[in-house]
């Protein structure tokens, strides 16, 4: 295990945080680059060096990096939907940039990057590896953002970039509170806050499989190497019956017809760009729904010895959590 310190960015969300737990689990020396030292304290295990900081400020960032020698880059924008679009350029772009210059001025052992499996190109229900990456720009500002900083951290690589690639699909368990994602559907279902369903559904991930994942890159991945992290493909409708198993007092709600979801999303985003605040139903969120992707993780089973929950294994303990 190497001694010198590892940098973590993103430590307040979701896969970030998992990551902290992880690598303090294993006893590394963990340093995290957080905009909110406060907020991050509060989520973080014991352990943690907390440095105030922003992927954006390119100061801070080579700051934080003095003297670490792995660089794990999972801090990002998630959303499918902000009030201003450039925010993805300036966080996931411009912020995965800074990151990848600071490291190679450090020339880091190991850079691991959380991309994602939207930078795939993919047809509805057909199973994807890592082998094609999909050159045509994705339809929203998100997905696209995702695709240009993966390219900056491709072209990296022929600087002496040690980078290895990670690609989750949609991340649940227990994490800090405010990390969107499939979370806040199990915590509406619960509540009977949901009136109807959307059409389509995702590929799943445990939080802490994920992150494991993402360990077993930086340890035993050859440089570039590209890994999908996901476990299975549920409806949402599945999901909603999964829960219901679990929680009989949560309902199935009805689907929504897809023309009426996409008449809502396309009405609500004219509203929101009024308003400043999210749409009901974000369009970006309705195409992944409806884009049936079914990545496949077999290589990262195969080369990384990954083994993640099945979903109806995890989904306990993450009812458990999001019902506190």
């Amino acid at each position: 295990m190497p001694e010198g310190p590892v940098l973590l960015t993103g430590a307040t969300g979701l896969l970030g945080n998992q990551l902290a737990r992880a690598l303090v689990a294993e006893g590394r020396a963990l340093r995290t680059l957080v905009r909110t030292p406060e907020k991050a304290r509060a989520v973080l295990p014991p352990g943690c060096e907390v440095i105030a900081g922003d992927v954006c400020d390119a100061g801070s960032v080579r700051r934080a990096l003095e003297g670490c020698e792995v660089v794990y880059h999972a801090a990002g924008l998630p959303e499918q939907w902000l009030p201003d679009a450039d925010r993805f350029r300036q966080v996931n772009i411009e912020g995965t940039r800074n990151l990848v210059e600071a490291a190679l001025a450090a020339g880091v052992r190991r850079f691991v990057y959380a991309s994602t499996i939207d930078v795939f190109a993919w047809q509805p229900g057909v199973p994807f590896d890592e082998s094609r990456i999909d050159e045509r720009p994705k339809p929203t500002a998100y997905e696209r953002s995702k695709q240009e900083a993966d390219r900056v951290v491709v072209a990296a690589l022929e600087r002496g970039l040690a980078a290895v690639f990670l690609h989750p699909s949609a991340i649940y368990g227990p994490g800090p509170a405010g990390s969107p994602g499939l979370n806040d559907l199990l915590r509406d279902l619960l509540r009977g806050a949901i009136p109807m369903l959307l059409p389509g559904g995702m590929p799943l991930v445990f939080g802490a499989d994920c992150a494991r994942g993402h360990i077993l890159a930086e340890q035993r991945a050859a440089v570039g190497a590209r890994y999908i992290l996901s476990e299975s493909y549920w409806t949402l409708a599945e999901i909603a019956r999964a829960v219901h198993a679990l929680r009989p007092a949560a309902r199935v709600p009805r689907m929504m017809p897809l023309w009426v979801a996409q008449a809502v999303a396309a009405v609500g985003e004219v509203v929101a760009r009024a308003l400043g605040k999210p749409p009901l139903i974000p369009r970006g969120q309705l195409h992944f729904l409806g884009s049936h992707a079914v990545p496949v993780a077999e290589r990262a089973r195969r080369e990384l010895g990954w083994s993640p929950r099945a979903f109806r294994d995890a989904l306990p303990e993450t009812l458990a959590f999001v019902e506190r």
